[in-house]
């Protein structure tokens, strides 16, 4: 690939990323393709093409698709009814959200949220999407208890209020392209002489793995700045608000676990999740390390009040 080629896909990548934050913030209205198009100033049959070429989704596939793994996550946690929540992601009517949930899921909503117990672990195990049925309920309590006791075992946990974090980030689609983008952005921090101690790298989730196949979710490989800086990359910030912070020190085959524990440790102290994205800070190259451990703060926003019992 030429220099002028490498520059194009990454002008795509900028553009396509501003798309997913346009999509995200409208998945309650009608997403035409003229609409979308405009917002990466392509034209909309080239932007058809560069759309199904990064994502490998059509744009229409990955609309609905985000319009119903969204819901899955309001079903599972918020009091919500079926109607309010077809109605939320800008279907309209019941019939219409049923099914398209029960392509993606094999059942309708509203039997989802009468059998579904499993509120911490992937979705996507159901028995439609890869043959493998959720644990039973006494199973399922068994696989909690334990991971609360892993979670006290190797995580420092507290609830604390931050600030505003300002960063410059790319856009992934899959954790494999993570590796990749932390090296452009490291060498655009150290030609810069930023890549001090102080220095943090982030991954700012934009989907849930929980709903979300890991090749399809969209990450944000992340450089932490002071104030705005010329990058050449997008530039975004996580607002102040308070959050539960886990810190471990553990191997990469760990972080789902992590995360899993620290999502059920917070419901177990009865925390509400707030919106906003859940993201990670890493103190160190894992690589560095003896035994190949991050030392690693995930981050999780909640709302000011507890559940209400």
């Amino acid at each position: 690939m030429t220099n002028i080629e490498k520059e194009i896909q990454e002008d795509y990548r900028i553009r396509l990323s501003r798309v997913f934050q346009f999509i995200d913030d409208h998945l309650d209205t009608k997403l035409s393709l003229i609409a979308v198009s405009k917002e990466a100033c392509f034209s909309p049959y080239h932007f058809h093409r560069i759309f199904k070429l990064l994502t490998g989704e059509t744009l229409n596939g990955f609309i609905t698709r985000r319009r119903i793994e969204k819901s899955v996550l309001d079903i599972l946690h918020k009091e919500l009814s079926i109607s309010e929540i077809s109605h939320i992601y800008g279907f309209s009517d019941i019939s219409s959200y049923s099914k398209a949930f029960r392509k993606y899921y094999g059942i309708s909503p509203t039997a989802f949220k009468s059998e579904n117990p499993n509120k911490f672990s992937k979705i996507r195990q159901l028995n439609s999407k890869i043959g493998q049925d959720y644990p039973d309920i006494d199973e399922y309590v068994c696989i909690i208890n334990n991971l609360k006791k892993w979670i006290m075992m190797n995580a420092n946990i507290e609830v604390k209020q931050m600030s505003e974090q300002k960063y410059v980030y790319l856009t992934c689609i899959g954790p494999h392209e993570l590796p990749t983008a932390f090296q452009k952005l490291m060498g655009w921090a150290n030609s810069n002489g930023m890549m001090t101690k102080e220095a943090k790298l982030m991954t700012v989730y934009q989907d849930s793995l929980k709903v979300t196949e890991e090749g399809k979710a969209r990450f944000r490989a992340c450089f932490q700045i002071n104030n705005n800086v010329e990058s050449g990359f997008e530039s975004a910030s996580i607002p102040s608000g308070k959050y539960v912070v886990g810190r471990f020190e553990i191997v990469l085959d760990d972080f789902e676990k992590a995360w899993t524990g620290l999502y059920a440790w917070m419901d177990e102290n009865e925390y509400e999740r707030a919106e906003g994205e859940s993201f990670e800070i890493y103190h160190n190259n894992f690589n560095e390390h003896p035994e190949k451990k991050a030392i690693v703060d995930f981050y999780i926003p909640i709302n000011n009040k507890l559940k209400q019992k």
